[in-house]
């Protein structure tokens, strides 16, 4: 028996005879201390995110286009990279046709192998839209998909997320229950709570060193 079976046999024997420990999971105690009216939840994701860098903007469903092009126009950016093929992006391609003069718009709708130069050294920033957030950690659900991949919102140093405010959940919890990620874990969910930052060199704290520098969230409140 090599060294690796021993191992796995005396695991599998080491519980015969003991008695399971009841699971006492109390529920309450991972929601109920971070709940929040609808009222609230904004200013407590917007308390969190702001605190780490992130910059929070409060739009409407009509208005963010204007809004988007205006911070792209005030931050001097050449380009903004967007998927065509969502109807986030064909809010913009349609803003932009009746805007002539706004910053240059890319598509994301070809394999990255064809342009990988480009998209790493000449895209500034990116537009994504996401799954909701949640107001107890101040984090973005991202959910990439085939029509807007994880490189989007990863690899351009500014990068402009969508988040409709009746999306904003109050915990993780509540997120996982109404997922179903018990069910199945999805495969590519990210967690996003501010813009890259790192001090692993000389604890010197830098923004943007394994991702976005800059992270700007424009929250579509209800109408």
């Amino acid at each position: 028996m090599s060294a690796k079976q021993n191992i796995l046999a005396k695991l599998r024997t080491s519980l015969t005879g003991t008695t399971p420990v009841p699971d006492n999971f109390d529920v309450e105690l991972v929601t109920e201390p971070y709940t929040y009216t609808p009222e609230q939840r904004i200013p407590q994701l917007r308390k969190l995110m702001e605190a780490v860098h992130t910059e929070i903007h409060l739009t409407s469903g009509e208005g963010w286009p204007e809004l988007l092009a205006q911070l792209l126009q005030d931050r001097q950016l050449p380009s903004l990279l967007i998927a065509p093929a969502t109807p986030h992006g064909q809010r913009v391609t349609q803003h932009w046709a009746k805007n002539p003069g706004l910053p240059a718009l890319k598509a994301y709708d070809r394999p990255v192998e064809e342009w990988k130069a480009e998209l790493f050294n000449d895209t500034p920033a990116s537009l994504t839209t996401t799954l909701g957030a949640i107001a107890a950690t101040g984090s973005l659900i991202l959910w990439p998909t085939r029509e807007e991949p994880r490189l989007m919102s990863l690899v351009p140093p500014v990068h402009f997320a969508l988040l409709k405010a009746s999306e904003i959940r109050d915990n993780f919890y509540q997120v996982q229950q109404e997922f179903e990620w018990a069910q199945g874990m999805p495969t590519n969910a990210l967690l996003v709570s501010g813009p890259s930052k790192t001090a692993d060199i000389e604890q010197i704290l830098a923004y943007g060193a394994h991702g976005p520098k800059d992270l700007v969230v424009l929250i579509l409140e209800d109408q």
